[in-house]
């Protein structure tokens, strides 16, 4: 069976729940879950999903939301580091957007390489560097789902952090800075050395997720919004140990904050 047969497969299961299209597709990282709660719509277990990647780390829950005011949510991402293939771990953001999402907002935890920033600060990605190793279009094509070479050089798409600042400033939530996530596999935290060479390219936030994720939806010709929870600085930059009980106790602290961005977001696309 091919990717995009699985896809299909996933797909007509989940429009049993939601058969109106939806808009706007919603991917909540460590310690985010909580932001889908206020949505109101079917709840689907993902485990319950053709061909959809189960969740094994803490604070990502696996469930998907199909929210009547034409939103998904998933809750629940998966990762390299758990042992799936690259394939799997876009296979839920190819699916929420074979869906009809033509806007994908990307959600993380990530550490901060900037010294100036705090944990639970929340920062709009402007750029990524991939050095996972991986790249969701490695092999044969399938030109249903999109070209052989995407551009990504607006991968992080202008007018959606343009939106994303002109919500923050609305909700009360002051400016918003803008970085370079770099995606590393993981799952060990980096080392000082490491932080100092991601400084050194041009890195201000470290995690991961989100660059094959971002790859695979503009591939399929999706709009992305990426916006980082920084969860702590990364290693070197403070006295602090890192761990993800930390992770995802930032991302509870600063929930409220990041629904109140979200809402705003989601609130301008819709309109």
């Amino acid at each position: 069976m091919t990717e995009h047969d699985k896809i299909a497969k996933a797909t007509e299961f989940l429009r049993l729940f939601a058969p109106a299209p939806p808009r706007v597709a919603l991917v909540l990282g460590s310690g985010l879950g909580s932001l889908g709660d206020a949505l109101e719509g079917a709840r689907v277990t993902t485990t319950d999903i053709p061909h959809f990647p189960r969740a094994t780390v803490p604070g990502h829950a696996g469930t998907l939301v199909l929210g009547k005011n034409g939103v998904l949510a998933l809750s629940g991402r998966v990762h390299l580091y758990e042992g799936y293939s690259v394939f799997e771990v876009v296979f839920p953001v190819r699916v929420l957007i074979a869906m009809g999402a033509r806007t994908l907002i990307l959600t993380n935890a990530a550490g901060g390489l900037d010294p100036r920033y705090r944990a639970g600060e929340l920062v709009v990605i402007s750029d990524h560097i991939n050095l996972t190793g991986q790249n969701p279009l490695r092999g044969a094509n399938d030109e249903r789902m999109g070209p052989r070479f995407p551009d990504l050089s607006e991968a992080y798409h202008p007018s959606l952090r343009a939106l994303a600042e002109k919500a923050a400033a609305a909700a009360g939530l002051g400016p918003l800075r803008e970085g370079v996530y770099a995606g590393l596999a993981g799952p060990s935290y980096e080392t000082p050395a490491e932080v100092r060479m991601l400084r050194a390219l041009g890195a201000d936030l470290v995690g991961m997720s989100t660059v094959l994720e971002t790859i695979a939806a503009v591939h399929m010709g999706a709009r992305v919004l990426g916006i980082s929870c920084v969860a702590n600085l990364a290693a070197g930059l403070s006295q602090e140990k890192l761990t993800h009980d930390e992770v995802m106790e930032a991302g509870r602290q600063a929930a409220p904050r990041f629904r109140k961005l979200l809402d705003g977001v989601i609130d301008e696309i819709l309109r």
